[in-house]
């Protein structure tokens, strides 16, 4: 390399410009090629000027590095790779150049497909305006894309996630250099979220609305939990509770949920892990109301674990109205007319897009008029066998354990008639679907348990197997529109299940509060990708699962194809390989351009 001097003239004043200059092989010979402009290195002697040329030349090469401390030199270099990668890729185009076949080569592997289209479906969203009016900084929204699309792809800790960020075309998509990534940055960036999330999840609502034309006449309430691996101590909402996961062992936290009718997240919030359902619906209408402002005369709809008189007055007080499941008083109200054949108007079953291969049972429903209320009567065939497998397994639950608390008190175990009696109320709280038909007692001077079977209660809950009662106060609606409204809620078990499952929401290592928090936010930001896209496909009448999308994605690749050149000149090219019919279809179907990156050439002239 060497210097050449440069001098313009340009009304009456004369630019002296110095450019830094290589020689390269071509296929018509050799030839100088210019690769940056220094500017004017005067009043720097001539001699110096000789040595800032072999210092570039030889950190181009990899040979030597810059001082760091010398930041004008750095700049320098920086501008000099700038160009060589400009010059040669404008030198490649349209270039005819002898290879070497045998010596050619792939580098740097990377799956690219789930990405591309997690990050097409992120822009779609408009995500990184929507953080950066909550004030994110450029690098933060860059880590928090990184993270959600972790999430929706391969789900890991944030310890674990640097590496698979870097197996990845993460990089080569977002434009960015995640070669210094590590897991003290992410965890940080935990801690930027967490105040955002309320106005994220508010913007992220509207922007959905807009771009699907959704109804938000109906908003769908359910609740569950997520256990932590560890004590937690240091989050006071990490405690033992009623556990979905069948973990009861384990510290955990409730998160409710508020979806649409179309599945996509309105709301959501989370709970300390030894909540009752019924003590959320206040504060979950409040961050509702938050998210996506007051909307009267709206519905809402929750199972039977929320249809207290109490919940239904918080909803009813601010202008919604409600259609619940009713609790099992309720539905032991309606027996008779459960019982009665005529009246029964069967249901024609659609399959469910997620679903559309379930076998669809029988549906009867009647409806009931009871003061205020209107009460819709079902009886389902596929129902009845799950409630009647259910009642039997608790039973027999029960029985064991009233069994075995009569061998504790007849050896000497539990001898205080206090706590006897406790543990008594504490199976009936335990299995409060049978412990109703079974009478259970203590006799103080036997100093023995005994329980006999109300058969009568017991006759009536087999007859009511397979059956339960909705009510609402929406007397507008025919008893079929009720019914359909209420199996929406299956879109909320969707989703719990999508987050709990593809999405590897659980368990949660974090132990402080506000990053165990800001850890759902982010299953539930990649939710809201995951609903995006299956969106798209039921539009376009294609029944999938992003985790069938995903697999047919992962063929997409990037890689870097390295080209010797007969002259000794190497050819890299780092760019997207050609997707494959599956891939193809499914960009197609999304609306996104199949090329994941523009390719970028580069020449590393022979030594």
């Amino acid at each position: 390399m060497y210097l050449r001097k440069s001098i313009r003239k340009y009304k009456n004043t004369t630019y002296t410009n110095y450019l830094l200059v290589e020689s390269i092989h071509t296929p018509k010979g050799p030839r100088q090629r210019t690769i940056c402009s220094l500017g004017n290195l005067e009043p720097a002697p001539p001699e110096e000027w000789l040595a800032l040329a072999h210092r570039l030349e030889s950190a181009l090469q990899g040979q030597s590095a810059l001082e760091p401390s010398d930041p004008k030199l750095e700049a320098l270099l920086q501008r000099a790779r700038r160009g060589r990668r400009r010059k040669a890729a404008r030198a490649g185009q349209g270039t005819v150049v002898r290879v070497d076949t045998d010596g050619i080569e792939f580098e740097e592997v990377r799956m690219a497909g789930p990405v591309h289209v997690g990050h097409q479906m992120w822009e779609r969203l408009g995500l990184d305006g929507i953080l950066s009016r909550a004030g994110l900084t450029e690098d933060a929204c860059t880590l928090s894309e990184v993270m959600t699309l972790n999430w929706l792809i391969a789900p890991s800790s944030e310890h674990a996630m640097p590496d698979w960020v870097r197996r990845t075309a993460m990089g080569d998509i977002l434009g960015a250099d995640f070669s210094e990534l590590n897991d003290t940055r992410l965890c940080r960036n935990l801690d930027v979220l967490h105040p955002n999330r309320e106005q994220i999840e508010r913007e992220l609502a509207q922007s959905e609305r807009t771009l699907f034309n959704l109804d938000e006449t109906f908003y769908l309430y359910d609740l569950t939990s997520t256990y932590f691996e560890g004590q937690a101590k240091r989050n006071p909402q990490a405690k033992l509770g009623y556990s979905w996961d069948k973990r009861p062992d384990c510290k955990q936290v409730v998160v409710g949920l508020v979806v649409d009718r179309n599945g996509f997240p309105k709301a959501h919030e989370v709970f300390d892990g030894n909540v009752q359902d019924c003590r959320t619906v206040t504060q979950m209408l409040d961050v509702l109301e938050k998210r996506v402002g007051k909307k009267a005369g709206s519905t809402v709809i929750v199972d039977r674990g929320l249809a207290y008189e109490e919940n239904l007055k918080q909803i009813r007080d601010r202008d919604y109205h409600y259609i619940v499941a009713g609790r099992q008083p309720e539905r032991n109200e309606w027996l008779e007319e459960l019982e009665k054949e005529e009246g029964w108007e069967e249901v024609i079953r659609i399959p469910s897009p997620l679903n559309p291969f379930q076998k669809k049972t029988r549906v009867e429903i009647k409806r009931q008029q009871k003061g205020d209320e209107l009460y819709i009567l079902c009886r389902s065939e596929g129902r009845q066998d799950k409630d009647r497998a259910i009642r039997e397994k608790q039973e027999q639950k029960l029985v064991q354990d009233m069994e075995r608390l009569r061998r504790r008190v007849e050896k000497g175990q539990l001898k205080k008639a206090e706590k006897i009696n406790q543990a008594i109320g504490r199976l009936k709280e335990r299995y409060p679907r049978v412990a109703r038909y079974y009478e259970v007692d203590y006799d103080a001077n036997g100093k023995c348990v005994t329980w006999r079977e109300n058969a009568d209660k017991k006759a009536n809950a087999k007859k009511l197997d397979g059956s339960y009662v909705l009510k609402t106060d929406r007397k507008d609606l025919t008893a079929e529109e009720i019914w359909r409204n209420y199996i929406l809620l299956t879109r909320v078990e969707d989703a719990f299940r999508d987050i709990k499952s593809p999405l590897m929401e659980r368990p949660i290592f974090h132990h402080l509060k506000h990053r165990a928090q800001t850890h759902i936010f982010l299953c539930v930001l990649a939710y809201h990708l995951l609903a995006v896209i299956e969106q798209y496909f039921l539009d376009a009448g294609i029944h999938t699962s992003w985790g069938m999308l995903r697999e047919e994605l992962s063929t997409h690749q990037v890689v870097t194809v390295v080209l010797p050149t007969e002259t000794g000149v190497v050819i890299r090219i780092r760019k997207g390989s050609t997707p494959e019919e599956g891939s193809r279809q499914i960009y197609e179907t999304l609306q996104i351009p199949a090329e994941v990156m523009k390719p970028v050439m580069s020449w590393t002239p022979a030594a």
